[in-house]
């Protein structure tokens, strides 16, 4: 069991307070309701000593509990391990102060069964706690919920001390190459998938053969209605760790949520093609993206055509992690209405982080996002990146960018192409950091009506946009070390109040085939300040 280091939110926004200061029509999410009933899993044989399996007392007390009517299922203290938990409808699976579930180990406990997983339909191990299809249902309580994550996951020898790689090569497993994996199990599963974490083949006999490799979500609820997480910390998650999956009316508060930071694939919370969903009060420490809003890949995920909709995401902390608040990279079915404000971001890889690349389609649209701290961020603080795992454009001006990937006519606009359009950021603080922000779309379709406004974004590297267009910089100040301001290959940008601080390079350059530029005269009296391409003198008006 990895020892992390417990966080907990501060200045916890009440119940009522979540719905304030939404800019779109925000359905008040249905809350869980339980009859006065309480069994705790002693009642039905559990052993709380860490080494007695207890999968049949949870079970028998879960079964119990739902045939009554519902109610709660207690977990007192102690220290519980089981295989998986199957959550039934009308059930609050309830940990006391003390208590600590530890998932088991031995792969033969978790079953594989057909599900979703990085948006495409798989077959995967069973999740140490699952629901499908249900109402009702919560994980409330002081308790520790741990997925025993180190019996599944591989290791990059990098995110490792030598005394640490040193314990783990020797603890068994394979090493190849600067990786450690867990058997040769894993590893046939590995060389077998194209495609991330997901194998190219569907074939029963073989999957089983490559068991150790299909990591489960810790959590999967999946199909289900008025779904509650209050309160426990998740840790140690064999893959993601907490994934509610085509359900409607969640609510995620209170929960301190982490894994080591070198997890594979160790996401804090992935929300897919949900709708009506609060996520407040918690914090995440995880080893990839914290907070991430999904919606299904590529065809799967357009066959789906089930969005995520309606989702408040407020007051919560993010440490480590590869994104603050993710949206995508799978998000084919779409992302639309969301509000995020009053979060903090302390040394996160990425802030506010938005991914795709061509192939995925779907549209995210109706995005706010206000009132948010980072400090410390290693990479950018703001990325809008619809390369992602492609063939990013390159921006210096001693370089071609007219390469296969950048010609518009070459790659035609279809159900493929990624949208993302209508996302607007006020009241963003930056502090110590690489990148203030990096705004790229694609050439045939365009990063469209992005505003930022009233910010302050301190890092070595300025702001840049490639292919945007209909882009606002309003009240935004840059303090950098390079150009504040590069604006490449883009249309219709507006520049109104913008300040930087004085380090001898232009305040604004703007490149490529850019145009109708339009910055506020007030800001750049000096002409020397607004650096042009060959060109582009009468693209950048200044008013």
């Amino acid at each position: 069991m990895a020892l992390l280091l417990n966080f907990t939110a501060e200045a916890q926004i009440s119940d009522q307070e979540v719905y304030e200061g939404i800019e779109f029509d925000m359905p008040k999410v249905k809350e869980t309701s339980f009859p006065d009933l309480s069994k705790s899993i002693e009642e039905y044989g559990a052993v709380g000593d860490g080494m007695t399996k207890n999968s049949a007392a949870f079970k028998a007390a879960i079964e119990a509990v739902n045939g009554k009517g519902g109610g709660k299922v207690v977990v007192p203290r102690g220290v519980w391990l089981t295989g998986p938990i199957t959550l039934l409808s009308n059930v609050n699976l309830h940990l006391e102060d003390g208590s600590l579930i530890i998932f088991s180990k031995d792969k033969d406990d978790y079953p594989l069964v057909e599900t979703s997983f990085e948006g495409l339909n798989t077959i995967r191990c069973q999740s140490p706690i699952n629901a499908y299809q249900v109402e009702n249902i919560a994980i409330t309580g002081k308790g520790t919920i741990d997925g025993s994550g180190e019996a599944w996951r591989s290791v990059k020898k990098g995110k490792m001390t030598e005394d640490q790689w040193k314990k783990l090569v020797k603890s068994g497993g394979i090493v190849e190459g600067s990786n450690w994996y867990p058997s040769q199990s894993f590893l046939d599963g590995y060389k077998a998938s194209s495609s991330f974490n997901v194998p190219d083949t569907k074939d029963r006999a073989e999957l089983e053969k490559m068991k150790d490799f299909l990591r489960p979500v810790m959590v999967s609820i999946r199909e289900s209605k008025r779904v509650l997480l209050d309160g426990p910390t998740f840790q140690n998650s064999p893959a993601w760790n907490i994934h509610p999956l085509m359900s409607e009316d969640v609510i995620i508060r209170n929960l301190s949520v982490r894994n080591p930071w070198f997890s594979q694939n160790g996401d804090g919370l992935d929300l897919e093609s949900c709708k009506n969903a609060l996520i407040y009060n918690n914090t995440f420490d995880v080893g990839d993206d914290a907070i991430c809003i999904k919606s299904g890949k590529d065809k799967d995920g357009r066959d789906r055509a089930i969005p995520t909709e309606n989702v408040i995401i407020k007051n919560n902390v993010v440490y480590h992690g590869h994104g603050g608040v993710t949206v995508g990279s799978e998000m084919s079915s779409g992302v639309r209405n969301m509000h995020v404000s009053a979060c903090t971001f302390i040394g996160t890889d990425i802030g506010l982080r938005f991914k795709s690349t061509r192939g995925r389609g779907g549209v995210v649209e109706n995005i706010w996002i206000s009132d948010i701290n980072m400090i410390n961020i290693p990479t950018e603080a703001i990325g809008f990146n619809m390369f992602y795992t492609g063939n990013s454009p390159v921006i210096e001006e001693d370089q071609s960018a007219d390469d296969e990937a950048r010609q518009e006519n070459l790659v035609p606009v279809t159900e493929e192409t990624p949208v993302f359009r209508n996302i607007f950021m006020k009241n963003i603080t930056v502090t110590n950091s690489e990148i203030s922000a990096s705004f790229m779309g694609l050439p045939e379709m365009k990063l469209e009506n992005v505003r930022l406004e009233n910010s302050l974004l301190q890092a070595k590297k300025g702001i840049t946009v490639i292919d945007g267009e209909g882009l606002e910089f309003v009240n935004v100040r840059v303090i950098s070390e390079d150009t504040p301001l590069t604006i490449y290959n883009s249309q219709d940008i507006k520049v109104e109040g913008f300040s930087f601080g004085e380090n001898g390079k232009p305040a604004v350059k703007v490149l490529g085939r850019s145009s109708n530029v339009q910055l506020d005269q007030k800001d750049f009296s000096d002409p020397a300040k607004v650096s042009i391409g060959k060109g582009l003198e009468g693209e950048v008006k200044l008013k």
